[in-house]
């Protein structure tokens, strides 16, 4: 009978934690436990990246998608720097990942070729949980902990494994000393409901108002019966942060769209009206969009008491689960709502909606890349998964792909970093490999990493039932990355032209230029009835305006008082935000 190794161990604790594939990159520190693996037979998987960063980005893509722990591998130095990017995401986001560094801390003097103090660089990134593995008797536990917080915290935790205690053979344990598993990732750990008396100061509140508002973010997954149900209660319009833009179905007719400088006017306008704010699971930082100082009383609900006031005062603090205190709030709200609120905010969505429609149909030389976005709404699968970029691209989605009722979209949502969408998509079709996905990105998240994880994508789509993975590429040759309408000509802002769905076609894969407008909605067909996965390249114009709404001052109460379609704009105060900031 083979010696059990502590590697072996590693790859028993993954299977008790359920989790089906660890993202990484090969290297000596970390062989051991990737030879463990790859004898398996894929339960669970290695899956190699390109590059470290990458890997990282699987592992958290993993986490947003199935609600699971994301798991991602790497070496010291260099290698563990790589990871950081696709943790900070994870952070910033609150998904449990965890990522094992192997070490190899022989070397003269004991010192380690390529040593990096490997507790400080993870220390911020990994703050609630950094741990070093010492003996072969302790790693089941250490490993059974660093899960635990994990999940139980929702942020990024990392166990450093030296190469030589991952070969270390592991003596008979006692069953007192291996972990026992007692959470479940992705899911709240226990009922959490705020205190009676705080619901019934909620319900008062919201049922006094006359102008009320729902501002809804990634928290309110699995709430959308009670969101639309207090809304309808309430007479409430509705608007989304970045990542809430899945939770509701855009085309109700209150639903105003997303918030924020990628956003609509429309969600802007119901900020600028409201005189009540309802904030369920959302951390939006885009701030100047919300309502004035003193302009809105507040109920904010979120699982996590931290993220409370932090974006903008809450008059009562609701911390619990959004659909078990949405329900509860429901018991205790009166079903007379103010209907003009209502109508004035459906007029305002009816408004944008033929905004929209005149930029789409807008000419642009030679297609515009609001057109390609408002074609795939019609097309994309109602059963499929959608991976966005930062960048332009986040503007036309956030806008104009209109999300069927149940499709999961993701976004590097705080962090706002480039070269997320196809290591996301990677990991979203490794985990549902029976529906298809569609990545958003711009050509240069493409370049940045895009070309190289297409490799990763040839070299597993033929195990996949269906093997629709669309990768649109908007190839606008714009250095800048986020349009606005400068010139292309200008040298310093060009970017190379790469012929993406060439580079696809000689991977195997299938690839589509665009270039005409009218062939737009032909190529989508083309792209998502293909046999293989398969890139959309879409030769769009970088001078197309990015249009950002006017923050909330537009005051949506001067329609209120007399039906007049103009706006009042009230004096416009200086506000400095972080455009990657898209929560």
């Amino acid at each position: 009978m083979a010696e059990r190794r502590v590697a072996d161990v590693v790859v028993e604790r993954l299977l008790a934690w359920r989790v089906p594939r660890a993202f990484g990159y090969p290297g000596a520190a970390i062989a051991p436990l990737v030879e463990a693996l790859e004898s398996t037979g894929g339960e669970p998987a290695f899956i190699p990246a390109r590059h470290e960063e990458t890997a990282s980005f699987m592992a958290t893509g993993h986490a947003k998608f199935t609600g699971g722990i994301g798991v991602c591998l790497a070496t010291q130095g260099p290698s563990a720097v790589q990871l950081l990017n696709g943790l900070y995401d994870a952070k910033l986001d609150s998904k449990p990942v965890v990522a094992i560094v192997g070490e190899d801390i022989s070397g003269p003097l004991g010192g380690a070729h390529q040593e990096i103090g490997l507790s400080r660089l993870f220390g911020d990134v990994c703050n609630q949980f950094v741990r070093y593995g010492r003996s072969p008797e302790d790693v089941a536990a250490l490993l059974d902990q660093a899960f635990r917080t994990a999940a139980a915290t929702r942020s990024p935790t990392c166990v450093v494994l030296p190469r030589q205690l991952q070969e270390a053979v592991v003596p008979d344990l006692q069953p007192s000393a291996v972990g026992v598993v007692s959470a479940t990732p992705g899911e709240p750990l226990a009922r959490v409901l705020p205190h009676d008396v705080d619901l019934d100061a909620a319900a008062q509140l919201l049922g006094g108002g006359q102008r009320v508002a729902i501002l809804v973010g990634q928290g309110g997954r699995d709430a959308a019966p009670e969101i639309i149900e207090v809304a309808d209660r309430l007479g409430a319009g509705v608007a989304t942060s970045l990542l809430g833009k899945p939770v509701l179905d855009e085309r109700l007719p209150f639903h105003t769209g997303v918030l924020g400088e990628v956003g609509t006017p429309a969600a802007a306008e119901l900020m600028g009206g409201c005189d009540t704010l309802l904030m369920v699971g959302t951390n939006d930082p885009w701030t100047e969009y919300f309502p004035m100082p003193e302009q809105a009383r507040t109920v904010q609900i979120d699982i996590d008491g931290r993220r409370i006031g932090a974006r903008y005062p809450a008059d009562v603090p609701l911390v619990g689960d959004a659909a078990e205190t949405l329900r509860a709030l429901l018991t205790r709200l009166r079903g007379q709502p103010e209907q003009r609120w209502r109508a004035t905010v459906e007029a305002s969505v009816d408004r944008w909606r033929d905004v929209a429609a005149e930029r789409v149909a807008a000419p642009a030389d030679p297609v515009n890349p609001q057109l390609v976005l408002q074609e795939l709404s019609a097309r994309m699968p109602g059963t499929g998964a959608v991976a966005v970029d930062v960048g332009s691209v986040l503007y036309w989605y956030a806008r104009h792909l209109t999300l069927p009722p149940g499709v999961n979209a993701q976004l590097c949502g705080t962090l706002g970093s480039m070269g997320c969408a196809l290591p996301y998509a990677v990991a979203a079709k490794l985990a549902a490999p029976d529906r298809p996905v569609v990545a958003l990105v711009g050509d240069g998240a493409m370049q940045l990493n895009g070309l190289a994880e297409l490799i990763t994508v040839s070299n597993h789509w033929q195990q996949w039932r269906d093997p629709r993975l669309v990768v649109l590429v908007l190839n606008n040759r714009d250095q800048g990355g986020m349009g606005g309408g400068l010139a292309p000509s200008d040298s310093t802002r060009r970017r190379p032209d790469v012929p993406y769905a060439g580079w696809a076609r000689l991977l195997g894969l299938h690839g589509v230029r665009v270039d005409r407008p009218e062939l737009v909605g032909a190529a989508w067909d083309e792209a998502l009835a293909a046999d293989r996965p398969c890139v959309l390249e879409a030769v769009v114009d970088p001078a197309v305006s990015l249009a950002p709404p006017e923050p909330a001052f537009a005051d949506l109460r001067g329609l209120y008082a007399d039906g007049a379609p103009a706006r009042k704009v009230r004096e416009q105060v200086e506000v400095t935000v972080n455009a990657e900031d898209f929560v």
